[in-house]
C-alpha cells in the first residue's frame, strides 16, 4: 500500500539564482507560499528582478492574466535570515554545485528546522546519501532536480536515498506534480537519469569541436536538423553554464572513473578563464551577459 503524501503549505528555497527563482515562481504559480533566502540582500534583489521579468513574459504571452500574476507574486517572499524557513513544510537547497557548502547546509537546515519538515537539494549530481548524513532526519531528505529554465521545463527528478521513507517518496511526487512538473523516480547515484545519459552526448560534442574536427555551427546544426533537437549540444553547454557541467562531469568520473564522464581540457580552459556561457557572455558562442552576482545553478 502506497504511503500516504503531506499537502504542503509553505516552501522554503535557500539559494536565489537562476534555478532557485525558477523553482520559486513555479511553487508560487501552484498556489503555494514560498520563501527564498540568501543571505546577502543583493542575489535576493536579482531574484525579485527575475522574477518579475518572468511573470511580466508571461502576461505579455496570455499565459497569466494580471490578476494571476498578482496573486503569485504575492504569495513570494524573500529573506536573509535562515530562520525564515521555520515555517516551511519542505526546503529546498539550490544553491552552488560544491558538495561540502551544501553539505554544511544541510547540518545548518537540520538543526533549525522542526523534525516534520522534509528537505531536499537541487543537486544536478551530487549523491544524496551524503548530504542526508549531515542530519538526524536522513528520512525525510531526497533530491528534487530541477530542468532550467524551470518555469517552463516539466520534468523532475526524484532522488531517493538509502533511508528516505515511501511517505517522503509520496509527498515529494505529488509536491511535483502539484505544480505541474512530471516527476520520475530515480536511485541516487551521481548524474541520475538524465544528466548519466546527457553527459557522455555533451562531451562527446565538446571533444569533436577541441579537435577541430567541425565548426561548433556545424557540430549544433547536425544534431537539430539531422536528430531534431531543439538546441545543439555546444549551446546546450552554454545554457546550462560550463562551471556547472564541469561540476557535474566531475562527479560522474568521480564515481564511475568512465572516461565519456570526464571534462575535456578545453572545459577547464573556459571554465577558469570566466568563459562559462550565457550568464557571462561567453562560451561556445558569445552572448549579452546576465547580471548575476552569484553563479546561476
Amino acid at each position: 500500500m502506497a504511503a500516504a503524501a503531506t499537502e504542503l503549505n509553505r516552501v522554503g528555497i535557500v539559494g536565489a539564482g537562476f534555478m532557485g527563482s525558477g523553482i520559486a515562481e513555479s511553487v508560487a504559480a501552484a498556489g503555494i507560499e514560498v520563501v527564498l533566502q540568501e543571505p546577502e540582500e543583493g542575489p535576493l534583489e536579482f531574484s525579485r528582478d527575475r522574477i518579475r521579468r518572468s511573470v511580466e513574459r508571461a502576461v505579455k504571452g496570455e499565459k497569466l492574466t494580471e490578476e494571476q500574476a498578482g496573486e503569485l507574486e504575492g504569495r513570494l517572499s524573500w529573506s536573509t535570515h535562515l530562520d525564515s524557513l521555520v515555517e516551511a513544510d519542505l526546503v529546498i537547497e539550490a544553491i552552488a554545485e560544491d558538495e561540502a557548502a551544501k553539505h554544511a547546509l544541510f547540518g545548518q537546515l537540520d538543526h533549525l528546522l522542526p523534525d516534520r519538515t522534509m528537505i531536499a537539494s537541487n543537486t544536478s549530481s551530487i549523491p544524496i546519501a551524503g548530504l542526508a548524513a549531515a542530519t538526524k532526519r536522513p528520512e525525510k531528505v531526497l533530491g528534487l532536480h530541477f530542468f532550467s529554465p524551470v518555469p517552463v521545463m516539466k520534468l523532475v527528478e526524484v532522488v531517493v536515498a538509502l533511508d528516505t521513507s515511501d511517505e517522503t517518496i509520496s509527498t515529494a511526487e505529488s509536491f511535483a506534480r502539484q505544480i505541474g512538473k512530471n516527476p520520475i523516480r530515480t536511485k541516487d547515484r551521481s548524474g541520475f537519469i538524465v544528466n548519466m545519459l546527457l553527459v557522455p552526448y555533451l562531451m562527446a560534442a565538446v571533444r569533436m569541436y577541441e579537435e577541430g574536427f567541425a565548426s561548433r555551427e556545424d557540430i549544433d546544426e547536425g544534431m537539430k536538423h539531422g536528430c531534431g533537437y531543439p538546441m545543439g549540444p555546444l549551446a546546450l553547454c552554454d545554457l546550462i553554464g560550463l562551471d556547472v557541467l564541469y561540476s557535474v562531469c566531475d562527479s560522474l568520473y568521480e564515481e564511475f572513473k568512465r572516461d565519456e564522464y570526464a571534462p575535456p581540457p578545453l572545459m577547464k580552459r573556459m571554465v577558469v578563464s570566466g568563459h562559462l556561457g550565457r550568464k557571462t557572455g561567453r562560451g561556445f558562442y558569445e552572448y549579452e551577459p546576465v547580471p548575476e552576482s552569484v553563479p546561476a545553478t
